[in-house]
């Protein structure tokens, strides 16, 4: 609740000044008092308005309402919100397809991160019971509203080689590679980011190495570098394959 209380004493005194900008204080208000209900249903009316269906910050009110709904189960037990941690996804697809140019994106750096693990831990959760339709869906949804995160895209392409869609993991894997170009030092990612990169790496590189493609999968795992030293599972992988 504090960091609700702060997040609305940064954003009320700009209000004004920002109007013209969509920065919903109503909305702002209704997530603070945990009126999850209430703020969902104004954003909604607001994604449906001429004048305001353009705007991001109700997609994303509309992503933070639902992902708090999943944690409790006063909303979960009820049909209507028993899908709520879907919906958060989804809604945060939708957000970051209208904030293409990252105006709010990196305000909600927590929200991301405790989305991210939200999100990781259902895919993982999925791939291991081999349910890779679902778990794929998952990942799509994460490189949706966050593309520059490369172990989404490279859980994806895992997803993808398991549903024998080679065509499609090509192009993950191509933006997995880009996205992982892009990253200044894997040490500074997000945690939430980097658990899920040393994932992505471990799991591909096994991958490769069922696949009897084994300077592949040392070339994968390379990519971790003494990143991930650290860790006993990428250590192991690390002296099987060489």
């Amino acid at each position: 609740m504090l960091h609700r209380l702060l997040l609305l004493l940064a954003f009320l005194p700009t209000t004004f000044i920002q109007a013209q900008k969509g920065v919903y204080d109503d909305l702002l208000i209704l997530y603070v008092d945990e009126d999850y209900e209430k703020c969902i249903s104004k954003a909604e009316r607001y994604t449906n308005m001429d004048d305001t269906r353009r705007d991001a910050l109700p997609h994303l009110y509309l992503s933070m309402c639902y992902h708090e709904m999943s944690k409790l189960e006063e909303y979960t037990s009820q049909d209507e919100y028993k899908y709520a941690s879907r919906d958060a996804l989804k809604y945060a697809v939708k957000y970051r397809k209208k904030d293409k140019n990252l105006e709010f994106f990196n305000n909600y750096e927590d929200y991301w991160m405790e989305l991210n693990t939200v999100a990781l831990e259902t895919g993982l959760y999925l791939m291991d019971i081999g349910s890779y339709s679902k778990a794929k869906r998952q990942f799509q949804r994460m490189v949706g509203y966050d593309p520059s995160n490369p172990g989404a895209w490279q859980m994806l392409a895992l997803c993808q080689l398991q549903m024998n869609l080679a065509r499609d993991a090509c192009e993950s894997l191509k933006e997995f590679g880009k996205a992982f170009a892009a990253v200044p030092d894997i040490d500074r990612l997000p945690t939430d980011q980097k658990r899920l990169l040393l994932e992505g790496l471990i799991r591909y590189a096994e991958h490769l190495d069922s696949k009897g493609m084994i300077d592949s999968a040392r070339t994968t795992i390379a990519l971790g570098g003494d990143h991930f030293a650290g860790n006993p599972e990428f250590e192991s992988l690390r002296k099987q394959l060489n």
